[in-house]
């Protein structure tokens, strides 16, 4: 087999060590643009499973490399004049040049052919000449677009702008700086990837590089090579503190916004995408070097153990694309959490520092315990302190929702809706929902109750409109109070097809007869306006095309605002009322994210003490009520209630970071943490869980 190895960075190198070492490619030829000491940019960081990898794969590699390390075990956060530090993450960091005079020598040794200064200009034509072709071209990947209609790429710019630099700084561990400026926060990362040198990434948002005058400094014309030398002085200015009098260093150093690159395909016949020409993901989650190594890595493995390169070419995709699709999802969140950072910096620092460590939602608060008991510990005081609990998991705190005490964080809303005789709550209603509240939830939620008897969830749905449903909504209440410390709340909608047929004043008036009977015991009322719901049609921007209203989102929230206002004037001004949402099923790119906001802030404006955020997969499960929670739950004072696949970890995680108030968790089992707790109102003994 004749191989074609089409840039030589990291990726394309590495892939050459492992396929002569492997032994299925009688010739590689690798062909490099550059001369081999030019490279632009400064430290690649490895994790040590990253490490544990390739000296598996190769000793000596990273024989080599150990003696240029920079390792460390923490991570910094510094903001306004604290630091907090989570031990535990396993790192190790060089040079690029480093990285890549290692590779090079390896490539040499294992009589990998290099032809430096040599760019390829007529793929067809090497594809033509070799058996394999491996593309490992960059983001801005050529053959990529010579064959865009097979790989399909799409390329998403982020809204920061960042800047890449060095510094003789010599660094002990990875650190998150947080520089408030009049117009925002920046943001440096920075990490050692020498014992005398770091690395140092500046990123901010659009108008704070605006504010700090980077749009009339930056030179807009730079030839390749070239560095934002006038930036360049803005930001020694603006990090004098952190750089305490060293220098920085630039190289080839420029505003740019990230780029994350996907392709519906890596494979055309011979040719094959590999590291960044196939994907990429933000610097902030993780190292695209170490992305486009274990690219390499499968394969190089899979030309070995399949029987032919086609074979070899859709095992190699089929067993990367889960772990880089994983990847890239963690990326986008924490490039989301980055590009809205202003809008966490009203957070306590202790807050601030675990909602950044946990940003892309791959760092569950089990982890953290085990990486750092002494951070979670610290956490944990500060959180009791502020939520006037004893010192516990966050889960556990009490929460004040309007004047309703709830006894902790945890609400328990069925999956399912359970038939009835009538719509009249019966035994089973009693048994799910008293099985629920002894387990001490803070809050136990009926599941969908139509306020009338053409608007049920489904043939034999619960409802709240006569007399007997009453009575028997009464039982289940008494039962709940009388067996545990939780509160209950009902979910009121109308889910009949046939609402359109139905005025206005009509359905204000079942929703408010409801009200008044659910009035009688239930502790929260919530309005269903989510997924499923009649009045969920007028949410989204769409909602003309199912019955609803055209126009502004205010126009279309008009006939839900209306209801809501029914509800809340005859419901008790002392108990609160929620409003229930699922942005995610009709905004599944999160574009219309802010429109979630308004709805809440609507709401809000008009008596909503909550807001029940239902999420659509596990990925989103907190995003829409992360947004809400700090962008109109400070502002309104309104809390949140997160929904979606959440586990006990996950919770912890979601209310110590302020993501959410609440969070409904997955159906209670008999070993679920809260359950056995019953009758155990002090919660000082349950540090062991996570």
């Amino acid at each position: 087999m004749r191989i074609a190895v089409i840039g030589g960075g990291p990726g394309g190198l590495y892939f050459s060590v492992l396929a002569r070492q492997l032994g299925p490619a009688d010739e590689i030829t690798v062909w490099e643009r550059n001369a081999p000491d030019e490279t632009f940019g400064f430290g690649v960081v490895l994790s040590d499973q990253a490490l544990g990898g390739i000296e598996r794969a190769d000793p000596a590699v990273v024989s080599e490399m150990r003696p240029i390390l920079a390792r460390w075990d923490a991570i910094d956060v510094h903001y306004r004049g604290t630091t907090f530090t989570a031990r535990g993450n396993g790192f190790a960091a060089m040079s690029r040049a480093g990285l890549l005079t290692t590779l090079q020598r390896r490539c040499a040794q294992l009589g990998v052919q290099v032809r430096y200064g040599s760019e390829i200009t007529d793929v067809d034509a090497v594809a033509a000449d070799h058996d394999l072709v491996v593309a490992a071209d960059g983001a801005n990947s050529l053959i990529r677009e010579r064959y865009a209609k097979t790989f399909r790429p799409t390329v998403q710019n982020g809204k920061c702008r960042y800047i890449w630099l060095g510094t003789d700084l010599q660094l002990d561990s990875f650190k998150f700086y947080v520089v408030d400026t009049p117009g925002g926060a920046i943001q440096v990362h920075a990490y050692p990837n020498s014992r005398h040198a770091s690395t140092l990434i500046l990123e901010l948002s659009e108008s704070a590089w605006r504010a700090a005058g980077f749009a009339d400094a930056a030179t807009s014309q730079l030839a390749p090579g070239e560095s934002d030398e006038r930036s360049i002085g803005i930001i020694a200015e603006l990090c004098k503190d952190i750089l305490d009098g060293h220098k920085l260093y630039r190289n080839n150093s420029r505003w740019l916004r990230f780029p994350t690159v996907r392709c519906e395909t890596w494979r055309h016949r011979n040719v094959v995408l590999i590291g960044d020409a196939a994907h990429t993901a933000h610097f902030s989650i993780g190292s695209g070097t170490k992305l486009a190594m274990d690219d390499a890595s499968t394969l190089a493995n899979s030309l070995h153990e399949q029987p032919s390169a086609r074979a070899a070419l859709a095992a190699y995709e089929a067993g990367r694309r889960p772990a880089v699709l994983s990847l890239q999802r963690a990326a986008q969140a924490s490039r989301e959490w980055f590009e809205n950072i202003d809008q966490y910096t009203h957070q306590d620092p202790q807050q601030f520092a675990v909602n950044l460590l946990t940003r892309s939602r791959r760092v569950s608060y089990a982890s953290l315990r085990r990486r750092d008991p002494e951070f979670i510990a610290r956490a944990e005081r500060w959180f009791a302190g502020s939520a006037g609990g004893q010192v516990s998991p966050p889960m556990l705190q009490p929460f004040a929702l309007g004047r309703l005490d709830l006894v902790n964080r945890v609400v328990v809303s069925p999956g399912e809706v359970l038939h009835t005789r009538d719509g009249v709550p019966d035994d089973l209603q009693l048994v799910y929902r008293g099985e629920e509240a002894p387990g001490e939830a803070g809050l136990v939620m009926t599941g969908p109750v139509s306020v009338s008897a053409t608007g049920t969830a489904t043939p034999g749905g619960a409802g709240l409109y006569t007399g007997e449903q009453t009575a028997g909504w009464r039982r289940v209440v008494d039962f709940v109070h009388a067996n545990s410390l939780a509160k209950i709340g009902v979910q009121l909608g109308y889910y009949g097809p046939d609402g359109s047929t139905k005025s206005l004043g009509e359905l204000q008036r079942e929703f408010a007869a409801a009200a008044r009977r659910a009035a009688a015991g239930f502790d929260l009322l919530e309005l269903d306006c989510a997924y499923g719901s009649w009045l969920s049609s007028f949410l989204p921007p769409s909602a003309d095309e199912r019955g609803g209203s055209s126009g502004s989102l205010r126009d279309r929230l008009c006939y839900p605002l209306e209801v809501f206002g029914a509800i809340r004037a005859v419901w008790p001004a002392e108990r609160p009322v929620s409003l229930r949402i699922s942005p995610a099923q009709w905004d599944p790119g999160r574009d219309g994210i802010d429109a979630a906001a308004e709805i809440a802030n609507e709401f809000a404006a008009r008596g909503a003490t909550a807001v029940h955020v239902c999420a659509g997969t596990p990925t989103d499960r907190d995003v829409y009520a992360d947004r809400i929670r700090n962008q109109v739950g400070r502002e309104n004072e309104i809390a949140v209630i997160a929904a979606g696949s959440i586990s006990a970890s996950d919770v912890n995680v979601i209310v110590l970071a302020g993501r959410a108030d609440l969070c409904v968790v997955d159906q209670p089992t008999v070993d679920s943490p809260w359950f056995s707790m019953r009758g155990t109102p002090d919660r000082s003994a349950s540090n062991e869980w996570s």
